[in-house]
């Protein structure tokens, strides 16, 4: 079994508008990843995403391919993981 992480990433460029957090969650999901994403009132979009390290970066390579979406930075920080989490949620 692969160790776990759990990262907080806020993404900043084109990412509200442009269908972000629906393809994160959608890739999330496929990839068994758990977490949120949520838009921030700056135009950035923050979000938190715990799995194997291989799977995130597959999906956050997911994200940034997608139409319309451009990331101009990502900021990254690991966090503790959170044991009781089970599922990947778009925060409005």
């Amino acid at each position: 079994m692969r160790k776990k992480i759990r990262l907080e990433i806020r993404f900043s460029g084109m990412v509200q508008g442009v269908g972000f957090r629906w393809r994160a969650r959608m890739s999330a999901q496929r990839l068994g990843l758990t977490g949120w994403v949520r838009n921030l009132w700056d135009g950035s979009v923050l979000m938190e995403i715990q799995g194997d390290e291989a799977s995130i970066d597959r999906m956050l390579a997911e994200i940034v391919s997608g139409s319309f979406i451009h990331v101009e930075r990502m900021e990254r920080k690991e966090l503790p993981l959170c044991e009781e989490e089970n599922a990947f949620r778009v925060n409005m």
